[in-house]
């Protein structure tokens, strides 16, 4: 293999203890790691959870608190980069073909393609998170998986539901993850009466224990917000193609303006992982990468490799979650 494809986990794939494996292995990734918990230190996050350490949390828990979105983001952004740094040398020599990260993931890749040094990016992860949890508290809302549905269904679903419904409700696709795995996000009413209305468009319907309704337009006021922080941020040139989860296709190199603007969409657009996965292994058969292209997803866990199986069984993805 020549080529390499780093994956970058998004919110969900946190666990207790994750990262600790890394830092205890290199020196490499504690120094990342430590670089994370300087500037964590004194946020509003770190201040609410009594100056504990994002490491310490990390590595800590308790789960809730690990899993709380101002907390989570940081760490899962902390615990992929201290991934990569601690990689063989061999492993980090491979031409970086392309990285794509799941929602939050995105940043994480933006960061690795040099974009964004690493302060400027666990800045934003910690401001993104921070606002996020914020709208979700603000406006009640929640996500509804649908298993088995593809994008008709899920925006049929959606549309009945809210026909049922009261005024200024909400309900959206809010992640194309996999085929035949689809979250919606909206309401919580909606999210509730959806459960109904999938069996009866034929799909199976499960609600997920989230702060709110991540992806949807009741993430505007935290969209504005970020777009006024993204805009106070030096976006440097892509030294590697990085593909956009609004979009599914590679972001344009060299325009910064363009990217702030896709990362402001991404907060209220559907994440659309699935096809951007599909896109990127069909842009590498049509230029005949394919065979000497190998997929790495970086710490923490193995979701990406999971829904990339899913996406395409011929796809092999090598786990990084420890050394």
């Amino acid at each position: 293999m020549s080529n390499i494809v780093l994956l970058c986990p998004g919110q969900g794939a946190q666990a207790v203890g994750m990262a600790k494996a890394w830092c205890d292995a290199s020196a490499k990734a504690k120094a990342v790691l430590d670089d994370a918990d300087r500037i964590f230190a004194g946020s509003a996050a770190s201040g609410s959870v009594g100056g504990r350490s994002l490491t310490d949390i990390a590595f800590n828990g308790p789960i809730d608190v690990l899993s709380r979105t101002d907390i989570s983001q940081p760490a899962l952004f902390a615990a992929a980069i201290a991934c990569w740094h601690a990689m063989p040398d061999e492993l980090r020599a491979m031409r970086l073909r392309a990285v794509a990260g799941l929602s939050l993931g995105e940043y994480t890749a933006l960061h690795l393609a040099g974009a964004l040094t690493f302060e400027d990016g666990l800045r934003l992860v910690m401001r993104r998170g921070q606002l996020m949890q914020q709208a979700a508290e603000a406006s009640k809302g929640g996500m509804v998986a649908l298993i088995g549905a593809d994008e008709a269904q899920a925006n049929e679903v959606c549309a009945k539901t809210l026909a049922a419904g009261g005024a200024g409700e909400c309900l959206v696709p809010a992640n194309f993850n996999a085929p035949g795995q689809i979250v919606l996000s909206g309401s919580i009413e909606a999210c509730d009466r959806a459960l109904t209305v999938a069996g009866e468009v034929g799909v199976r319907a499960t609600k997920l224990q989230v702060a709110g309704a991540f992806h949807s337009p009741l993430m505007a006021p935290a969209a504005e917000k970020l777009g006024e922080a993204l805009a106070k941020t030096a976006i440097a040139p892509l030294q590697a193609e990085v593909w956009s989860n609004v979009t599914a296709r590679p972001h344009d190199p060299t325009n910064g303006e363009l990217l702030r603007s896709l990362l402001v969409k991404q907060l209220v657009s559907p994440v659309r992982w699935s096809q951007s996965c599909a896109n990127l292994l069909e842009a590498l058969g049509a230029s005949g990468e394919r065979a000497t292209t190998a997929f790495h997803e970086l710490a923490p866990g193995t979701v990406l490799k999971g829904l990339m199986r899913r996406i395409d069984k011929t796809c092999e993805v090598i786990p990084h979650d420890a050394p």
